[in-house]
């Protein structure tokens, strides 16, 4: 495994960081600022439309596609590093076109849409004209066994009807959402629990869906507006089916591969940042006679930290690698690693940096809070840690038990 980067990737990283130095580091406040002064707590960021067109303009967009007929070609290694930058600032990835969950929705349009839903939907997706939700999760369940989704999709000529609830369905809210991927059940009494789900594409304009509310996180009502949305007698027309009758769970998991890669790539920029600000004010702050950098209990945070941040990053790395070099599903194993690693080591990270900024690091004068509170969302998104656990328990007994 060779994980140093590649002169390619140097220059990517180049351009990148250069473009935040620039761009996002100075104004990391300005898009919430906007955000509160529009008094729509999902409003838009003007600042991060203009940076949009910057960025484009700059070669720096749809840098996690590794089609490059649709994106930059990059390895999930050669991205790593990337998403990485990135991940230092919460907005910073939506200003390149690399914020999920349009991310993981344009890797399955472009692996799993027809040419007509192509056209329709993954192109604007791919200009950053229009932005996406992923309607997987479901009040009424346990969804992170995704066998238990209870919306339904039924056939009826040539439509397709659903009716269900689905909750926490990231970025609904906003304007600039036109289109649901939904799951749910095509075949609810199927004999194979694995078949009975599928994929549909749903305008959020269509009739019967109705955005309920949007749910509060952590006591804060955030820009990223996770929804509960009622599906009720939803039609669609058959040819929004995403692959076929039966596909769903396969498709998710393609999705989700990629997906949680992402996630943790974000989250080790994340660990980085909040280490960086920690060292900045440890030297700059005096208690008791002698700054906080030289107190035994800080340095010890500071170089666990550290460790944690390097380890998850060489995991994330062989994940990628391996996803690359052996495909999703010898990697399994390892995505399921850094699933759990990468947003412990986030929250870890985060935690001990509020704590050496004391009071401050519980405000939003500092990034660090919203570090705490993404961190603590990844636990469960995308699948809680227990179920990358068990997946990993069991795979793992599989291999020392012969």
């Amino acid at each position: 495994m060779e994980f140093a980067y590649s002169p390619e990737v140097d220059q990517w990283r180049t351009r990148l960081l250069a473009f935040m130095d620039r761009y996002v580091f100075p104004k990391e406040k300005v898009p919430q600022e906007q955000i509160e002064a529009s008094g729509n707590p999902h409003h838009h960021a003007e600042l991060i439309e203009e940076l949009k067109v910057k960025a484009r303009a700059e070669g720096l967009w749809n840098l996690f596609l590794p089609d490059k007929e649709y994106g930059a070609g990059l390895t999930n290694l050669e991205y790593a590093p990337l998403a990485e930058i990135m991940g230092q600032v919460w907005w910073a990835s939506e200003v390149f076109n690399c914020a999920a969950p349009d991310t993981g929705n344009m890797e399955i349009l472009a692996q799993f849409g027809t040419a007509e839903q192509k056209a329709t939907w993954l192109q604007p997706l791919l200009e950053g004209e229009i932005r996406s939700g992923f309607a997987m999760t479901e009040p009424d369940v346990a969804s992170s066994d995704a066998t238990n989704i209870q919306l339904t999709i039924l056939r009826e000529g040539d439509e397709y009807v659903l009716n269900g609830r689905k909750w926490w369905i990231s970025g609904a809210a906003r304007s600039h959402c036109k289109i649901f991927i939904v799951m749910g059940k095509t075949n609810p009494g199927g004999a194979d629990r694995y078949r009975q789900q599928s994929m549909i594409l749903v305008p959020k304009s269509t009739p019967g869906v109705t955005i309920v509310r949007s749910l509060k996180t952590m006591g804060h009502l955030d820009n990223d507006s996770h929804c509960e949305i009622n599906f009720e007698n939803v039609h669609v027309p058959a040819t929004n089916l995403l692959g076929e009758e039966g596909s769903g769970f396969a498709i998710a998991q393609a999705r989700l591969g990629p997906g949680r890669i992402h996630h943790c790539m974000r989250c080790v920029g994340a660990a980085q940042r909040a280490l960086e600000l920690m060292c900045q004010r440890a030297t700059q702050r005096v208690a008791f006679g002698k700054p906080l950098s030289e107190q035994g209990v800080i340095q010890e945070w500071i170089a666990d930290s550290y460790n944690e941040i390097e380890q998850a990053r060489l995991l994330t790395l062989k994940a990628a690698w391996m996803m690359d070099t052996l495909g999703k599903k010898a990697a399994q194993d390892e995505i399921a690693m850094i699933k759990i690693t990468a947003p412990e080591v986030l929250t870890n990270v985060a935690n001990r940096a509020i704590q050496v900024f004391g009071a401050a690091g519980l405000s939003d004068d500092f990034p660090l809070a919203g570090m705490w509170a993404g961190g603590r969302k990844l636990h469960l998104a995308d699948g809680p840690d227990e179920v990358h656990k068990r997946a990993l328990a069991r795979s793992i007994i599989k291999k020392m038990v012969r």
